[in-house]
């Protein structure tokens, strides 16, 4: 039996966060049942294209799948456990904002069977907050964190960002400390990336944006990288920091070269070595389920080449690095026949370290990790 990932892409948002640019919308809450409705659909035209498969982990993004009422998650995850298999334990996680959420919604998500809920509270300051679109305070970020615990939530995980706008160095300490002194499992670090189309975007643009400076957000994240780690975090990804255990199972799957489907507008699957991509067409979304067809729009195989490259860069992000033989096991090759020069050139500038089994970004690498993932394109 195969073992898969599903990923659940739920594009509604009260808000669009000022650096956004994922599918989500801001939409009336009757739309919510139609969509519900096409997620279902849609697991089963997967089920009659994967009758064997077994789910190790099913994810939850956006958007804010928080938005939802817990009866039509509830019906989401009912639908997938009458279709698939699913792993003893399956991670299921929810992201969600916590201005979506209360005591009473979060014991619902537990009892419907959400057992890792990962909260974007982004900062501990209520001006920086605000100043970037999120729609809660820090208060209601500890509310929803302390009453996630106690509806017994046991892996709960936390996104924090930095170099935003106004944001100083001594902010961030504070949001670390916030974050720590909640006793989470999991932290994610994101630094921000002015995309186009984005409110940030068009400031950026027009010069309006006060960001910190190269030197100021390099400072931030060399804090995070060595004061994470202090706190009882251990670095498993470039980005990611968790307690011994508690490491995103959902997360590493895509970085390991694990297939995944991907259900609802916009979102990504990987199977067979093709990828696939829904429309992020709310309606039309919708309306392909209806008529009983997979609603992805654009269908891509990935070939030798680029698996190669995706393998390695994938791979790259977390600390284990790439597994020289699972390499050769893939693609029938040493990895030195292929990338031999590269990796002796990156280990001299101090990128890469290499031991019997795997080779690995170091510590400097971590921080460069965009340059060196360019130099295992073919």
């Amino acid at each position: 039996m195969n073992n898969f990932g599903m990923y659940i892409h739920i594009p509604f948002c009260r808000q669009k966060c000022f650096y956004c640019d994922f599918a989500s919308v801001k939409a009336p809450e009757s739309l919510y049942r139609q969509y519900t409705k096409a997620l279902c659909q849609e697991i089963v035209l997967y089920r009659e294209l994967f009758p064997d498969i077994c789910l190790d982990t099913i994810y939850f993004g956006g958007g804010t799948p928080s938005i939802l009422p817990p009866q039509l998650i509830g019906e989401i995850l009912a639908e997938i456990k009458n279709s698939f298999a699913l792993n003893n334990p399956c991670e299921i996680t929810l992201e969600a904002n916590p201005g979506t959420v209360d005591e009473a919604k979060l014991y619902q998500l537990r009892q419907n069977g959400i057992n890792r809920i990962s909260f974007g509270v982004q900062a501990a300051q209520n001006e920086l907050l605000k100043n970037i679109g999120r729609i809660h305070t820090i208060e209601e970020a500890e509310k929803a964190v302390d009453d996630a615990q106690k509806t017994g939530f046991k892996n709960i995980s936390v996104d924090l960002m930095y170099g935003l706008p106004q944001q100083t160095f001594t902010m961030l300490q504070q949001s670390v400390a916030w974050a720590v002194s909640r006793n989470v499992q999991h932290i994610s670090i994101y630094g921000l990336q002015i995309e186009e189309g984005t409110v940030f975007g068009r400031l950026y643009d027009e010069g309006k944006l006060l960001l910190p400076t190269e030197e100021d957000c390099e400072k931030m994240y060399d804090y995070l990288t060595e004061a994470l780690p202090k706190y009882g975090y251990r670095r498993y990804e470039i980005s990611n920091f968790a307690q011994t255990g508690y490491e995103s199972r959902h997360n590493l799957a895509y970085w390991q070269d694990k297939p995944y489907l991907g259900l609802g507008a916009g979102a990504h699957g990987y199977y067979r070595q093709k990828r696939v991509q829904n429309p992020f067409d709310i309606k039309k979304y919708i309306k392909k389920c209806g008529q009983g067809v997979l609603p992805f729009e654009t269908e891509e195989t990935v070939d030798a080449k680029a698996h190669m490259e995706e393998f390695c860069f994938l791979a790259l992000r977390t600390i284990w690095g790439i597994n020289k033989q699972n390499f050769e096991e893939v693609f029938h090759k040493d990895i030195h026949a292929v990338y031999g020069e590269k990796i002796a050139a990156l280990r001299q500038k101090n990128l890469l370290e290499e031991t019997d089994t795997a080779v690995s970004l170091t510590t400097k690498g971590m921080k460069f990790g965009n340059s060196v993932f360019g130099e295992f394109l073919l």
